[in-house]
């Protein structure tokens, strides 16, 4: 049985709990102070839950902070390689790293993670806990100017609105991709389609989730628009609507794409490489298909966008 075979629940795709969920923080009482040069972050172009790391970090301006490591799109049953053994960690395969720190894990090696030089091990691979520690235990590195993507005021907003397109959007195209039985993937389309038109709604007039300033929640939901047409609608049978049916979500996921942190992380042939050739379960052949041709560059015009 994969990795993946063991997260079908009655036909339906529970994703795995996330092992490691130590903190790193500004004042070092979790063990794992935040100190510039210490942590290396390790990610793949390919997965959505890496690239909304790569994004905080560079928006940020912690690239000097946080040291980064990618991996190979292609990965097999012994999970994520490096092309060539990684010279901070010493690894070969990302999955050193995790028997390291709990030789008895028998999970998927995942990206992102965060990798402690001072202690040699893994911190965390809790994606969702990864980019708020950037945004509120780091702010001390944050470049000059740096947007406050999780402000305090509108945290349980953004909160509320993440929970829901975590479980049927950003999970939610996962849901569809691997269901084995009829009706946990009709269950996980319709809540996955009924999100989507409440945010092609919201998105009516204001340029972001919340208006005119960028915050996590944007950073949560690109990462997937970006992968819709080219991968989930016809690899994850997501194929209700394209994002170019959407004219608001596909105006809102150029306009981000146009912002260096999102377009220069994101990665077409990482992401199709990896998904078509690796999910032998959902594409057996491992055929990359040409398509979709999308113009990410096309004006957006939701600059003229203010608040709502």
């Amino acid at each position: 049985m994969t990795t993946v075979e063991r997260e079908i629940t009655g036909g339906g795709f529970v994703r795995q709990p996330n092992r490691f969920t130590d903190r790193i923080t500004a004042d070092g009482s979790s063990g794992y102070p935040a100190e510039p040069g210490r942590y290396r972050l390790i990610v793949s172009y390919a997965c959505p839950w890496a690239q909304r790391t790569m994004i905080v970090r560079r928006l940020l301006g912690l690239e000097e902070v946080i040291s980064l490591a990618v991996v190979d799109p292609i990965r097999d049953e012994r999970g994520w390689r490096f092309p060539e053994p990684d010279p901070v960690t010493g690894a070969t395969f990302l999955s050193e790293l995790y028997l390291a720190r709990d030789p008895s894990y028998e999970g998927r090696y995942t990206v992102p993670c965060v990798w402690d030089g001072v202690t040699r091990r893994l911190v965390t691979n809790d994606f969702p806990a990864i980019t708020i520690m950037m945004e509120t235990e780091f702010a001390a590195y944050h470049r000059e100017g740096a947007p406050d993507l999780y402000p305090e005021r509108l945290r349980p907003e953004i909160d509320e609105l993440n929970e829901r397109v975590y479980h049927t959007v950003n999970n939610g195209v996962y849901k569809c991709g691997f269901a084995t039985a009829q009706k946990p993937y009709d269950k996980a389309v319709d809540a996955l389609f009924e999100t989507l038109d409440m945010l092609e709604e919201r998105l009516v007039g204001r340029r972001y989730l919340f208006g005119d300033r960028l915050t996590e929640a944007d950073v949560r939901l690109y990462p997937t628009l970006a992968r819709f047409d080219a991968v989930y609608y016809s690899h994850f049978k997501c194929n209700l609507r394209r994002l170019v049916d959407y004219p608001g979500l596909w105006a809102y996921a150029r306009d981000l794409y146009s912002i260096a942190a999102f377009g220069e992380t994101t990665n077409f042939d990482h992401i199709k490489r990896h998904y078509y050739m690796t999910q032998r379960n959902v594409n057996p052949s491992g055929v990359v298909p040409k398509g979709p041709i999308m113009d990410w560059d096309a004006p957006h015009s939701r600059d003229r966008l203010v608040t709502s």
